[in-house]
């Protein structure tokens, strides 16, 4: 039967006609008057009559992991396992839960069949009561219940272990549960997708190749792609991009892509199945112990999957660890070794596939994926794309045209030439004051294309390891701006992607920001304009009147057009503590502040996100000179509009534009993994181990009711942002009458900022063109009678002279030409 209105709205004319079509089929499977009720409330725990069950499906809304109607008739699928005598017996056992436990434990054991007698175990406690009399719970959905907790909330393995030990006590003594940590864990491993690969290339045929010596741990993403298919829900969903998705041209999604459309043209028979998997890489090495006087560095591997859902892409349960690389030290240029094996699952999902069931459609298929990019930092970048990004040619656009020079007195490259990407008759293009001191008359590098890259290194030999490459940085006479031939291009359509590596704006934010404030704010250490700065100016013979000025007891730095005044440094911090945002808007600033220091202290990514794009143009209003306040400005309503939900496509080359002129106004003046670590001498075997144990335990959450997910926050947290769930109870408010101006204020805002109103905007504006289209033809009319009504005068009046009445006929029609 059709299940698919258990998913949508209560209001929709699709969900009532699914609560009619399973009232009718529940009651043909009984003689009875009364079935079980599966909305949320019940739980099939509780019989009611037809009009019962159908007031309870529209009020309190149906338990959507009850996949499987065996309750109300429906067979359960055929098992290996047990027959079907074994079935339990409606009369005797009261667990909701024990279908949907029985099929997880089957979709387990066809993906993973190495122990087949654990799954023989967990059949048994699927049905056993958690103690003699116990109705609700079984013992499998209790170890899965406790486990998700210990999961969600990060509970130790010493606090857990005294959990279990009082709650044995405290059930009857016939109860189930098991006596330590170590047997509860043993009683579901095997519900881990797959077992990690942990590979130490030290010990392979490869260690004569100059190969560094490293463990790295693989979760394969085969198994992993299988068992979301198996999920009704994440089956659905994964189809979103082709049955769901808004297309008018703008980039909500990155189906709206140039990327992503490449495929569908390049590839047909790849895209014309809407389940294959479009995936992004991300890598970035982290800090496992949390403690920011170490350097030990790991480095996670994450895959994420474009096709659901935005609101969905980026949760924590959707994005998959795919590697973890050891440290202490990062793997640097040598990370396409580790890579490898994730390398050959990708090659296979695009060649061949792998055989897949789609327990949305139920049906099997043949599941491909295709790597549309990654997405790093610019550090990251470099290791991951082969390309130098230190030193003179640092710029991956550019290449060997990078336009660098390096500072005698700050020990810095510093990168000029944001001219050059103007228009050819831009004004700034002949100013030379202000930039260089020359005319920019060079022309736009042309970028090079993956086909290019490939055709420029496949037959160059490239060395290995640290020393090698300090000899290879070292040797200048070697003028090419790559270190190597990246492995992703072994995948086959690697070369011809438009975009092969995406840079996370979250870092380059924050490095702005912290630059920007570091400099307006005058930071010891993190001020861009000290000393040196000013040494590099003259020995530029750039702008005289900021050189430094020596006396006999020390050495004075002129002010420049940025420079704040303590009482100016307090007026933007101020500003910054009282400003008052929304409730999980942004931490809370005031924090943050230090009006002692005059500076902001242990700023995240997320909070100089928020001060980037939206509070600190309003804090340097006040502060700062117009041009100044002007170029700051642009870069942060830059930043906000790439980061807005939804982008116009024809605005993209506008901003591009716009970056580069802000450029040039600058040029004129100058926390999961690492919560996952217990023993911190073993920091990978942790994250490696507490991974294995979320993911077995969020494949359990998709068959059982109540659970909240590990990676999509709490079922309360989610309600606020659910559309779907129309007619959820408003929690109590507090009264309270605002002023007339407030009133007025937030009347305005809310007309000028909600998508509903556009509308009638709209048409209030279409009415007001009409109404001066009349007015104007009105005016045309009334001139046009006074002009006949003269015209009759002057007739009859005998006493006036023709010339007159000419002169008077020529000044109404000049009036009426006016009108």
């Amino acid at each position: 039967m059709d299940k698919s209105w258990m998913h949508k709205s209560r209001l929709s004319k699709d969900y009532e006609l699914g609560v009619e079509n399973f009232i009718k089929f529940g009651f043909s499977n009984t003689t009875s008057s009364y079935i079980r009720c599966p909305c949320l409330k019940c739980g099939n725990c509780e019989k009611h009559s037809r009009k019962g069950v159908r007031d309870h499906l529209h009020v309190n809304g149906i338990d959507e992991s009850y996949k499987i109607w065996f309750w109300h008739g429906e067979e359960l699928p055929n098992s290996s396992f047990y027959d079907e005598s074994s079935k339990f017996d409606n009369h005797t056992c009261e667990d909701r839960d024990v279908g949907s436990v029985k099929e997880m434990i089957e979709v387990a054991h066809e993906e993973y069949s190495k122990d087949p007698t654990g799954f023989e175990k967990l059949l048994i406690d699927a049905e056993k009561p958690l103690y003699e009399g116990c109705k609700k719970y079984t013992k499998l959905s209790t170890l899965v219940k406790l486990y998700n907790l210990k999961v969600r909330y990060g509970w130790s393995d010493t606090s857990f272990s005294e959990l279990l030990e009082t709650l044995k006590e405290i059930l009857p003594t016939t109860n189930e549960l098991p006596n330590s940590l170590k047997e509860f864990a043993n009683a579901i491993e095997c519900l881990e997708c797959d077992q990690s690969r942990w590979k130490n290339v030290k010990d392979t045929n490869e260690r004569k190749k100059q190969i560094p010596s490293k463990v790295i741990w693989y979760f394969p993403i085969i198994p992993r792609f299988k068992r979301l298919l198996r999920s009704i829900e994440c089956a659905e969903n994964l189809t979103w991009h082709s049955t769901e998705r808004i297309n008018d041209g703008k980039l909500r999604h990155p189906a709206d892509s140039p990327a992503w459309k490449l495929v569908d043209m390049k590839w047909p028979d790849f895209g014309s199945e809407p389940r294959n998997l479009r995936l992004a890489l991300s890598v970035d090495g982290v800090n496992p112990h949390g403690d920011m006087s170490s350097k030990y560095s790991c480095w996670p591997v994450v895959m994420v999957i474009y096709n659901l859902p935005p609101w969905l892409c980026m949760k924590r349960k959707y994005m998959m660890l795919s590697m973890l690389i050891s440290g202490p030290k990062q793997p640097g240029d040598d990370i396409d070794i580790y890579l490898a094996p994730l390398i050959e699952d990708l090659k296979l999902l695009w060649k061949s596939g792998v055989e897949c069931y789609d327990a949305y459609r139920e049906e099997p298929f043949n599941l491909r994926s295709v790597l549309l990019w990654t997405i790093n930092d610019f550090p990251a970048y470099g290791n991951l794309s082969g390309c130098c990004v230190k030193g003179y040619k640092a710029c991956p656009i550019c290449g060997d045209n990078t336009n660098s020079i390096r500072l005698k007195y700050g020990k810095k490259m510093a990168y000029l030439g944001h001219r050059r990407f103007l228009a050819r008759n831009h004004p700034y293009r002949r100013q030379k004051k202000s930039f260089n001191g020359k005319k920019e008359l060079d022309t736009i590098p042309e970028p090079l294309s993956g086909e290019d890259v490939y055709l420029k290194l496949k037959d160059r030999e490239f060395s290995r390891g640290k020393k090698n490459h300090k000899k290879r940085l070292m040797n200048r006479s070697d003028k090419i701006c790559w270190n190597r031939l990246s492995s992703f291009f072994e995948l086959p359509y690697w070369k011809d992607l438009h975009v092969r590596h995406c840079l996370d704006v979250m870092h380059i934010e924050k490095n702005v920001c912290m630059n920007i404030l570091g400099t307006l704010l005058d930071i010891p250490g993190k001020s861009k304009d000290g000393l040196n700065a000013r040494r590099d100016l003259v020995d530029l013979k750039l702008r005289p009147e900021l050189a430094p000025i020596s006396s006999e007891k020390k050495i004075f730095i002129p002010p420049a057009c940025y420079t704040l005044t303590k009482d100016e440094k307090r007026c933007v911090l101020k500003t910054l503590s009282e400003i008052k945002v929304p409730e999980g808007y942004s931490s809370n600033i005031r924090n943050l502040v230090s009006m002692t220091d005059l500076k902001l202290n242990s700023l995240k990514s997320h909070d100089c996100h928020v001060l980037i794009q939206q509070l600190f143009p309003i804090a340097i209003r006040s502060v700062l000179p117009k041009h100044v306040r002007y170029a700051i400005t642009r870069l942060c309503v830059f930043f906000n509009s790439v980061c807005n939900k939804v982008l116009d496509v024809q605005q993209l080359d506008k901003l591009e534009e716009d970056i580069v002129v802000t450029l040039c106004l600058f040029e004129k003046f100058m926390k999961v993994i690492k919560n996952s670590v217990r023993n911190r001498y073993r920091p990978e075997g942790c994250i490696a181990e507490s991974y294995l144990i979320e993911e077995a335990v969020e494949f359990c959450t998709d068959f059982l009711s109540g659970v909240d997910p590990i990676g999509l926050g709490t079922r309360k947290s989610q309600d606020h942002l659910d559309t779907s769930n129309i007619g959820r109870p408003l929690s109590m408010g507090v009264p309270f009458k605002p002023q007339q101006e407030l009133l007025h204020q937030a009347h305005q805002y809310v007309l000028e900022n909600t998508v509903d109103v556009q509308p009638y905007t709209e048409y209030q504006l279409s009415l007001k063109l009409e109404m001066l289209e009349f007015q104007i033809t009105y005016d045309g009319l009334l001139m046009a009678l006074i002009l006949l009504l003269l015209d009759i005068v002057v007739m009859q009046s005998m006493d006036v002279a023709i010339t007159h009445n000419l002169v008077i006929k020529n000044e109404v029609y000049k009036t009426v030409e006016l009108a």
